[in-house]
């Protein structure tokens, strides 16, 4: 996100998918980025591997767009649901949450997940969606264990974004805290993979048994 570039964010009280609408709207040039659509309620909210995320009210349903050059320049782009997923976890723990990030891109408190966060390629934009459980949560999962408004976090979250953080300064902190994973699954290629023995590499990608794998969500 440019420094000098105005970020716009639609509020809309319900949408199918923000990612989707925001999506639609960028294939129509009818905005321009940087922009955000935030959602009260989500009714078919997207997650990874193409599950749903269910959207209940009082949580955070967030997308928003960024142009691909106004991404660090050392950030490869397929780590970018690590380096937004850190830096919303970074925002968090500033306002007095405990959460952590699982690789790549799930948001945890202890061993519950409370949201995540996708990202996709649409041209030269970025588009990037987040769900976070800030009030309720499903059976299964958890919700933030601190009481945070959407809008406190908003202008938080999107103020550290202004800042230009540089992949190497993100990466050195998130390979700190690496180790929380290791207790923990992720998948690829429809393999499931334990994170107990994999390497973490510094363009944010992973070795297991001899595999690079990135993110890619």
């Amino acid at each position: 996100m440019a420094k000098d570039s105005l970020l716009q964010i639609l509020s809309l009280k319900s949408v199918e998918s923000t990612q989707n609408y925001l999506k639609e709207l960028l294939r129509e040039n009818r905005v321009r980025t940087p922009y955000a659509v935030v959602a009260d309620i989500q009714t078919a909210g997207i997650g990874s591997r193409g599950n749903s995320w269910m959207g209940l009210e009082g949580n955070l349903f967030l997308s928003f767009a960024i142009s691909i050059n106004d991404l660090p320049s050392d950030l490869k782009i397929e780590s970018s649901s690590i380096y937004f997923g850190y830096l919303l976890k970074e925002t968090l723990t500033e306002l007095g949450s405990k959460v952590w990030l699982k690789w790549p891109n799930d948001f945890y408190i202890e061993d519950k997940k409370i949201g995540g966060m996708i990202t996709h390629a649409i041209k030269d934009t970025l588009v990037c969606g987040v769900g976070l459980n800030l009030k309720t949560s499903p059976s299964g999962f958890a919700r933030l264990d601190r009481d945070i408004s959407r809008d406190e976090l908003l202008e938080h979250y999107f103020s550290k974004l202004q800042k230009l953080v540089s992949w190497k300064q993100v990466f050195s902190k998130y390979e700190l805290e690496f180790n929380c994973n290791k207790n923990f699954f992720t998948h690829s290629q429809d393999k499931k993979i334990s994170l107990n023995n994999v390497a973490l590499q510094s363009d944010g990608s992973i070795i297991s048994n001899g595999e690079r794998i990135f993110s890619l969500r």
